[in-house]
């Protein structure tokens, strides 16, 4: 029997405001797409760290077969690069695989006209030329299904982590959700001081902001309230089934409280009733604390593939806080007064798309 009939790609082009529709619908249906790769993401982005987007859109008898989202980010401290896409875990090509040797050609042609000495790619298909750098083994991927129901879902975490559980339970603490100016308010509060707590600038609010927006009910805060106070946060993204808890973090006094352990358990039970199936605990650097923690949740770890090209021999982006070279900056963040972190901290931060 003869194999059916595929027209053989036409271009690769730059999509234009009159194809997002279209590419909404496309990354709606498209196998192995994530909130990365939606309109609302790129358009969150550049709207709050005037990081321009670019779609790369491959095509095929006049409709996409494949398209690669992108974001020019312009760094004074950090650099300039090509990202798919910023300030995500996921991106890369969607679609047909046969698509991405163009796809990735394109892109390094359409980094050096901006400019940009560098092209990273976060997930999905990697490329085959020898210009390229893949890295496999630096970054993990999280995820698993949620159980049939509360007692069951807490049943599925490991002995010791559901005694964790327990014991935050134990303290009766207050479970909120919404996407209203004080749940907004709770999580940025929240947020800003767990991230300078680990010594790490916080993103802008207006991101934090733009994506709740863009979103609209695929995303929403959950936060966990003791004596009133709010002591940990997630902003979490919905897409086809899965929860993603994005941003998250809790104060101090979150860590005695086991706040952290319920918000997560409490976002389980959530996202089922919203009618999630799995819960994606998103991506950790292998062999950190947060990788080893969410294995201790019972998730089993799944390889991610990243992949980096630079222009002419150029060396790539260090934005990597593991790295040597800002082991002493932050050191010196974590001594910082939360007023000022939360006011420097921004600006630092949108260079780290």
């Amino acid at each position: 029997m003869n194999a059916p009939f595929r027209p053989s790609l036409t271009r690769v082009r730059l999509a234009d405001p009159g194809d997002r529709g279209a590419i909404a619908r496309f990354v709606a249906e498209a196998d192995g797409a994530t909130p990365f790769h939606r309109p609302e993401w790129l358009e969150a982005v550049t709207q709050a760290a005037r990081h321009p987007a670019h779609v790369l859109l491959a095509e095929r008898g006049g409709a996409i077969a494949a398209l690669l989202p992108c974001h020019a980010v312009h760094s004074p401290l950090f650099g300039r690069a090509l990202v798919s896409s910023g300030f995500a875990v996921g991106g890369g090509v969607l679609g047909d695989p046969a698509a991405a040797t163009d796809l990735f050609a394109a892109a390094t042609e359409l980094a050096v006209r901006l400019t940009c000495p560098t092209v990273e790619v976060r997930g999905g298909v990697m490329p085959e030329d020898g210009a390229w750098h893949i890295k496999r083994d630096s970054h993990a991927g999280f995820v698993a299904p949620l159980a049939a129901d509360d007692d069951a879902q807490l049943t599925w975490i490991p002995r010791k982590q559901r005694a964790e559980v327990r014991k935050g339970l134990g303290h009766a603490m207050e479970v909120r959700i919404g996407r209203g100016v004080q749940d907004r308010d709770w999580h940025y509060g929240v947020y800003a001081e767990s991230v300078r707590n680990l010594g790490t600038p916080v993103f802008p609010r207006g991101l934090f902001e733009a994506v709740l927006d863009g979103f609209g009910e695929d995303a929403d805060i959950l936060t966990v309230l003791h004596e009133g106070r709010a002591v940990a946060s997630v902003l979490s993204l919905y897409h086809r089934g899965a929860v993603m808890p994005y941003w998250g973090g809790g104060v101090h006094a979150a860590r005695g409280l086991r706040a952290n352990d319920v918000m997560y358990y409490a976002l389980m039970c959530h996202a089922r009733a919203r009618g999630c199936d799995r819960f994606d605990f998103g991506r950790s650097k292998t062999d950190t604390g947060a990788y080893h923690f969410k294995r201790n949740w019972g998730f089993e770890q799944q390889p991610l593939s990243y992949a980096v090209w630079s222009a002419d021999g150029a060396p790539p982006r260090d934005v990597n806080p593991l790295s040597p070279r800002y082991k002493a900056k932050i050191a010196l963040w974590q001594k910082l007064p939360l007023g000022i972190a939360n006011r420097v901290g921004p600006f630092i931060a949108s260079g780290l798309a």
